[in-house]
């Protein structure tokens, strides 16, 4: 198994060095300028984690993968920030408002084709099934997104459908970036199996995380404008939470509390606190944090099929990268 310092080196070198076209400046200039912002690199780190737990040292292939994964992850933002018309991410001006919608829709439109293209840098005996998880993936973040849009127009939204929504929005793609590095290191299909499980899991717990941070969170350290979700009445685990909690009395108030104008910054404040106190009076913020939680033990116990035993190194790092997923601040 590599060591975590080792990953973590490699991982920042994949970042530091990594090269775009560079012309024309203004479409490429934007992909420059989002990986450098930033993030936990989640994707790829995960990928590189279990591809660490059968090999001994990186090569080129897994590389790219992993390079390819925070790539597309990259894209997914800079487009998903003009749907939710989301002013900053990692605490700076997103690429649609630091440059314009046209450019940014671009801009993310090439950065997909370059992860594609970084993903087909795979090792040759395995890119074919590489390439098969990366795009059954892609499309599922894409049906994850217009579902999370559609849902904006619903009044009520159930669970289960908003469940099924991260999963395919958020959970499959650290699910990919878990089996691709797997797979890339020759791990049986079980094994890849069992971690494409654990990584689906986490991403249902590190989506709810987000959720919760976006109400309930600091933005100097969430790195976002809190509140936003209120604003655009994005539908979270939250709001589908206290809707199921409420009683028609405040039923009735939460939805008119999501009417409120927000013209101003005063009105912004005045209906995400307004929101945020109903939350807090169902118990809503405690129920979220119980549920990451309940996520998170199902992901742990996904790895049931590895055979690790406690105490294992490589159970230790899958735990540790868990517990730093979904306790995290950013």
């Amino acid at each position: 198994m590599i060591e975590s310092k080792l990953l973590e080196q490699t991982l920042c070198g994949l970042f530091s060095d990594i090269e775009f076209t560079l012309q024309p400046t203004g479409l490429y200039d934007p992909l420059r300028y989002m990986i450098s912002i930033g993030g936990k690199r989640i994707r790829p780190r995960l990928c590189l984690l279990t591809y660490s737990l059968y090999k001994d040292e990186f090569d080129s292939g897994v590389l790219n993968v992993a390079t390819a994964l925070e790539v597309f992850h990259s894209f997914t933002l800079i487009h998903d920030d003009i749907m939710d018309k989301a002013p900053i991410r990692r605490g700076l001006p997103t690429v649609y408002c630091k440059w314009n919608d046209n450019t940014a829709i671009l801009s993310g439109d090439v950065m997909c084709i370059d992860a594609y293209r970084r993903m087909a840098l795979a090792p040759s005996c395995c890119v074919a099934p590489v390439l098969a998880l990366f795009s059954k993936t892609a499309a599922e973040v894409c049906e994850g997104q217009q579902y999370d849009m559609e849902f904006e127009d619903r009044e009520f939204v159930s669970m289960d459908e908003y469940v099924n929504m991260i999963g395919l929005k958020t959970g499959v793609l650290i699910a990919c970036a878990a089996k691709e590095g797997a797979l890339v290191a020759g791990a049986p299909e079980t094994d890849q199996q069992a971690l494409y499980r654990y990584g689906y899991d986490l991403g249902l717990a590190f989506q709810i995380a987000d959720d919760y941070l976006d109400t309930f969170g600091d933005a100097a350290v969430f790195g976002k404008a809190i509140g936003g979700d209120i604003l655009c009445g994005k539908k979270t685990w939250l709001l589908t939470r206290a809707f199921e909690k409420a009683t028609p009395e405040i039923h009735a108030e939460l939805v008119r509390d999501l009417a409120l104008p927000v013209d101003t910054p005063e009105q912004k404040e005045t209906r995400i606190n307004a929101v945020r106190d109903i939350y807090v009076s169902l118990g809503v913020d405690t129920d979220a944090l119980s549920e990451i939680r309940r996520f998170s033990d199902m992901a742990i116990a996904d790895l049931a099929p590895l055979g690790y035993r406690d105490g294992d190194s490589r159970l230790e790092a899958l735990k540790a990268y868990a517990d730093s997923l979904v306790g995290r601040r950013k």
